[in-house]
């Protein structure tokens, strides 16, 4: 299979898609943000001085996964028919798990992982007051569905 990114003298392009067929396309990414037990538990009790912790984060992933063209040079601007995110509060972090959905041409495993980075992004800039030291790790492609490749679900 050859690299569909390089024109025929080795710099990037972004790939032709137009005679692509539209299809449904979702991807699912998860991250998690580990931090310590003060700051879970100011994030449980809604005592973080900069505010609600999940819903700016909420939003922030949402706007990440929409200008994800504007970060990632080789993506494709899309038209989003769908983000949401969850977060789940552990004893030792946030995990967070975005589901990014559009009816188009090409995917968006890139909006989903957007999304979880950019809210990961937003909890540490919410609580590095408290705890300078979280670590956002393990960000990866849960699930992708639709398109010319097939599905693809990480065993987990």
């Amino acid at each position: 299979m050859g690299l569909t990114h390089f024109n025929e003298y080795g710099r990037a392009r972004m790939v032709e898609v137009s005679d692509k067929e539209d299809s449904v396309r979702i991807a699912e990414a998860k991250s998690f943000v580990r931090m310590n037990e003060e700051t879970v538990k100011a994030i449980g009790g809604n005592n973080i001085k900069k505010g609600d912790v999940f819903s700016v984060a909420q939003v922030a992933g949402i706007m990440g996964a929409k200008k994800t063209s504007d970060f990632i040079p080789m993506c494709h601007p899309l038209m989003l028919s769908g983000v949401d995110l969850d977060f789940q509060l552990k004893e030792d972090g946030v995990e967070i798990t975005a589901t990014v959905k559009t009816i188009g041409k090409t995917g968006v495993e890139m909006e989903a992982l957007s999304a979880v980075s950019i809210a990961g992004l937003t909890i540490y800039d919410m609580c590095k007051a408290i705890d300078k030291g979280m670590i956002i790790e393990n960000t990866r492609l849960v699930k992708k569905q639709g398109g010319k490749s097939g599905d693809f679900y990480r065993e987990e």
